[in-house]
């Protein structure tokens, strides 16, 4: 994967730049896995924070944007290319705890096979 392919989001996913995601039903390859908590658009740091809610007993995990699938709004539904296994394993997103380290995202990147920068 290119740092496009990961941080931003695929061409054919259907993202629009204007779109709120926040509360958009989350679906892995293999189910349903939680609703979007959060979302960013940022240029080459776009990603969704989901809310695996009791699935993982309130998990938050950080997703880079390029394992997005597909967005179908009229569904309000975020399709991944990830097992549920996948993002079980993810590391666990603290926005408290990464809040002043700038290379917080590396943790992340390097998870999903790719740095951040």
């Amino acid at each position: 994967m290119s740092e496009k392919d990961i941080w931003g989001y695929h061409e054919d996913a259907g993202h629009d730049s204007g779109t709120d995601l926040v509360g958009y039903k989350v679906e892995a390859t293999d189910g349903p896995i939680g609703k979007v908590d959060r979302h960013s658009a940022d240029f080459q740091a776009s990603h969704l924070v989901v809310d695996t809610g009791v699935w993982i007993f309130g998990k938050h995990v950080l997703l880079p944007a390029g394992v997005v699938e597909r967005i179908d709004t009229a569904e309000q539904k975020v399709y991944l290319n990830l097992t549920k296994e996948q993002i079980k394993n993810a590391p666990d997103y603290d926005e408290a705890k990464y809040a002043g380290e700038p290379n917080f995202m590396d943790r992340f990147g390097h998870y999903y096979g790719q740095s951040h920068m």
